[in-house]
Parts: C-alpha cells; structure tokens; sequence
C-alpha cells in the first residue's frame, strides 16, 4: 500500500472514531456529525491533490484562506464541537499531506483522536458547569449575587460576570461558572431563577 493510501485510510478510521464514536455518542447531533465527516474527507481530497500536483506555496495559503472565511453557522456552537472542527480540519491536513515516513500520518491521527478522547472525557470535568442564568430579582449590589445563586445551584461558585442589570423589570442576567456538589445529580437544574431562590 502507497503512502497516500495508508494515509488516506488512516484518516477514515480516525473520522470515523472522532465523528461517530467519540463526539456523537457523547453530544448527540446528527448535523455536526456529517459536518466533522464531510469536513474532514473533503480537505484531506484537497490537500491530497494539490500536493501531488506539485501545487506552490502561494495555492496552499489560498487553501487556508478558502476554510478561514468558512463561518460555522448553528443554532448554538459550543467551544467543545468548535474544537471537534479543528482536529477534523486538522486530521484532513494531516493525511492529505501525508508528509515524511508512511507511519507519520497515522500516528499523528491516532494522537489527535487519543487526546480528544482523553481532554473532552465526561469524567474529567463531570461536575464542572458554566451557565447563563437569569435571576428574577435585581441586584445592584454584587455581594448579594453569590448568595443567591449558590441557593439556586445548590453548588460551588467559582466565578460569575453579570452581564445585564435590569431594575425597570426586576432582573439581573449572570454567567456564571460553578462546580456541582459531590452529593448534588450531575444534571444542570432549571436555569430561570425563582423569587423563592433568589429572595
């Protein structure tokens, strides 16, 4: 088997790992799943091509500056399923490039699918939450925030911003970082704030 094949394989498993057994087992979204694939085989066919075309420099940053303008359109992009874009970009990269010894690509892929595996692991950071909640209750004061949304949580505040104080209809809007307690579920609970909560 070529180099180009080996790689070419390489990558298909490492989608196939990324895409279907790592982030869609654990996310759920059927859309971004076909986004990561396509994604994925569409820039290692092109990285392929141009590089066995003895393509310059100058088509290769063009490349980059076609997939920079790319906008990720979705109803809502986590900053996780953005960085499952920039490995399956990545990996594509990688194997279409195929570059030095036959194994390079492959270990690299397997390395990337490893790490994402390893980093985005539901254990690592189960009881770790960052919300967005809105108090129905205005706080002009800061102090009183953390008080009141430790109730609410019933949780650890590690740190909150208030992003909007409204004292015409009675609100406060916060985003908040906090961790579950060890003898709270791991489900994150409703997040519009309740008089009986936030007084």
């Amino acid at each position: 088997m070529t180099g180009l094949g080996l790689a070419v394989l390489a990558d298909v498993i490492a989608i196939a790992l990324l895409a279907y057994g790592i982030y869609f087992r654990r996310y759920h979204r059927r859309d971004l799943l076909l986004a990561y694939v396509a994604l994925n085989v569409g820039v290692m066919a092109v990285t392929a091509m141009l590089a066995g075309s003895g393509a310059g420099m100058g088509l290769g940053l063009g490349l980059f500056g076609i997939l920079s303008i790319i906008r990720l359109r979705s109803d809502s992009i986590t900053q996780e399923e953005v960085a499952y874009y920039f490995v399956s970009l990545a990996m594509g990269l990688v194997n279409g490039l195929h570059p030095g010894p036959f194994w390079v690509a492959p270990a690299l892929s397997l390395l990337l699918v490893g790490l994402m595996y390893l980093v985005d692991h539901p254990g690592l950071t189960a009881r770790s939450r960052r919300q967005k909640v809105t108090l129905d209750q205005a706080y002009p004061d800061v102090r009183d925030i953390q008080p009141a949304l430790e109730r609410l949580l019933q949780a650890d505040i590690r740190y909150f911003v208030v992003l909007e104080l409204d004292l015409v209809t009675d609100i406060t809007v916060v985003d908040v970082r906090y961790r579950v307690r060890a003898d709270q579920p791991r489900v994150a609970p409703s997040l519009r704030a309740l008089n009986r909560f936030a007084s």
